[in-house]
């Protein structure tokens, strides 16, 4: 079986670090992760995905990441149920990624304040490659002696005989 989910988009709101009665933290975001395609003439739509994480990853995002900054959470994907306390007849269903790992994007935090802004790529120049050179040909030569080749100090190393003793 394969459960696997990868997503990159903007926290909506600063992360908020909470410990369970046995001292186990955990971390509940929000990410904004925009769709690939906008309806002609629109703008583009996002879908809002709640990530959980636990223990080391609930505190790294605490630590690193706020409001508006992107993120790329790679973890899986999980649902669950229950009911409501106030409409006994009405039952929640919920859909949820749990990270297993946290990336920072590659943006650049802005000068001078919290709020970050996604790092701009200049458009990469093409220009023709370099004609490729031929790698000379050596030949053997009839009756040439060998080259001497030097190794250093070998007095750290044990010469093995055979390999009837070795592992692999």
């Amino acid at each position: 079986m394969l459960n696997k989910v990868i997503i990159m988009g903007r926290l909506t709101a600063d992360p908020e670090l909470r410990q369970t009665p046995t001292g186990v933290s955990t971390c509940q975001i929000t990410v904004a992760v925009e769709r690939n395609y906008a309806p002609q003439g629109g703008e583009r739509q996002s879908d809002f995905i709640t990530v959980v994480a636990w223990r080391q990853t609930a505190e790294f995002i605490s630590r690193y990441f706020a409001k508006g900054r992107m993120i790329c959470v790679e973890g899986n994907l999980r649902t669950r149920t229950y009911d409501d306390k106030r409409y006994p007849d009405v039952r929640h269903y919920v859909t949820e990624v749990y990270a297993d790992s946290v990336y920072f994007t590659g943006e650049k935090a802005q000068q001078g304040g919290g709020n970050y802004a996604p790092q701009q790529f200049a458009q990469p120049q093409y220009s023709q490659p370099a004609p490729a050179q031929s790698a000379p040909q050596y030949a053997p030569q009839q009756n040439a002696p060998a080259p001497a080749v030097s190794f250093g100090d070998l007095g750290d190393f044990e010469e093995v005989i055979g390999d009837g003793d070795l592992p692999f």
